[in-house]
């Protein structure tokens, strides 16, 4: 399981030890590890035998000059950034100070906060590029197809551990798209069952007159069209795993079935009376708020209870911070190699609209959008106008809370919308509504604004055009 990350090294080089003094408390104050020295030689010794991330060096400084050292650094050594800082600010000492490699050209005097961006900035667009080159900052925690390594993730990984020791139910919840399935099979192929069956159901896929025989099995002529004695999933996942994804879709008596089986470690086949051990571990998952769902008296408490022994909550992917990057290089590269070509590189102002998109649908429109560069940006280097109209525009879009939430209910509708091309049903689910109701909140904006346009038909599409 994933390590604490260390947060990076930064030597800091300037000859007046009041300077260096500030800036090692400012930057210690902010976790940094921080080294100093006091003239070049000092900091090149000090670099041979310790690996940094980042220099902060003064410009002009007795005998070799900071410019000197940016290019000792650039020559030799390829991870290591540098920012310059200098009392005697001229456009001609910028201009060298960058052509020579400095990311970042910070003039004296400067406040805390413009440090501390700076510093931000240069250490962001390292990371950045070591990611765009398979290189992780510290480390990368893959778990049967899990890639994270922001403190959610880390959580989510804790919690698989310790659901993967017992054979206990374990209700897993997120919003659609965050990974939940790869959640059940890390706690699976983690686990003392690992070599029997693994067995997904997606309960919203079957209907509700059939998802008794799916899961239970069924008798020769119990039905029509039962021609013959079949085995149901529990059956199939005898000595394994069954997850049960979108449990909260199923209908009260199917969740009393639910329950006896949870209760009696049993099932019985539709159209038999007879009773039939199982030995198999469930595991269940939901996109919705059960506990609302208990209050309008929709879902079972008996049932809750009894699946939620052990509970993991997976973050979306907005609030997972640098893991949006992470993923961005691994699908891109993964798409990159099925097409047998090299995997695209993105601009940094790219990266900026894509790490601070909402991602409605997660990790799945993620992965659908890298997919969708690959094939189609020309050239290999996605930059802002290769990316879906829809992210250029919500990074140039006003954040203030100013707007009713009216407004905002109808943008992210239509954000929802766009993320799964237009596909109403898909739609509802990650917004944790039904079809009907969506279809009425869209033709409501649609009176109100009377706006039946071209921008309306694209992003509220007719259901005729829509796949179901």
């Amino acid at each position: 399981m994933p390590t604490k990350v260390e947060k990076e090294r930064i030597l800091v080089v300037d000859d007046a030890p009041n300077t260096l003094e500030l800036l090692q408390r400012n930057l210690t104050s902010q976790g940094y590890q921080v080294f100093t020295a006091s003239n070049v030689p000092e900091a090149v010794k000090l670099l041979e035998e310790t690996i940094v991330d980042l220099v902060i060096t003064d410009l002009k400084m007795p005998g070799i000059s900071g410019l000197d050292l940016v290019r000792h650094v650039r020559e030799n050594m390829r991870d290591t950034e540098v920012m310059m800082i200098t009392g005697y600010p001229t456009i001609d000492g910028a201009v060298k100070a960058v052509k020579t490699g400095a990311e970042e050209y910070l003039t004296k005097p400067f406040t805390e906060e413009e440090l501390f961006n700076a510093v931000r900035r240069v250490l962001d667009k390292q990371r950045h590029h070591k990611m765009a080159q398979g290189q992780p900052g510290q480390t990368l925690s893959s778990l049967y197809g899990l890639l994270g390594e922001s403190e959610p993730m880390r959580k989510v990984f804790r919690d698989i551990e310790k659901a993967a020791s017992t054979s206990a139910t374990a209700l897993i919840s997120g919003e659609s798209g965050t990974g939940k399935e790869l959640v059940a099979r890390a706690i699976h192929y983690h686990s003392g069952r690992a070599s029997a069956p693994f067995v997904p159901v997606n309960c919203s896929a079957i209907p509700e007159q059939l998802l008794e025989s799916e899961l239970f099995g069924h008798m020769k002529g119990a039905f029509t069209g039962a021609t013959e004695t079949r085995a149901g999933f529990f059956q199939t996942a005898d000595g394994g795993t069954i997850f049960l994804d979108e449990i909260s879709e199923t209908q009260p008596p199917m969740q009393v079935k639910l329950l006896r089986v949870l209760q009696d470690k049993e099932v019985c086949m539709v159209g038999s009376s007879r009773p039939r051990k199982v030995d198999v571990r469930i595991l269940a998952s939901t996109n919705k708020d059960l506990s609302t769902l208990l209050a309008k008296g929709v879902f079972r408490e008996d049932l809750y209870f009894r699946l939620n022994v052990i509970t993991i909550e997976i973050p979306p992917l907005r609030s997972r911070g640098d893991d949006i990057l992470l993923l961005i290089f691994h699908f891109a590269a993964r798409f990159a190699k099925e097409m047998n070509r090299s995997a695209p590189e993105f601009s940094d102002q790219a990266l900026q609209v894509l790490k601070h998109y909402h991602w409605p649908g997660n990790v799945r429109e993620l992965e659908n959008v890298i997919q969708r560069l690959v094939v189609m940006t020309e050239g290999n280097l996605v930059e802002v106008p290769d990316l879906p109209s829809l992210m250029r525009f919500s990074a140039l879009r006003q954040t203030g809370l100013t707007r009713t939430l009216a407004e905002v209910e109808v943008e992210y509708i239509r954000n929802v919308l766009a993320s799964v091309d237009g596909n109403r049903t898909r739609a509802a689910e990650v917004l944790g509504i039904d079809r009907k109701t969506l279809r009425e909140k869209i033709r409501k904006v649609e009176k109100a604004s009377n706006l039946l346009n071209e921008d309306t038909e694209e992003i509220f599409p007719s259901d005729s055009n829509l796949p179901n």
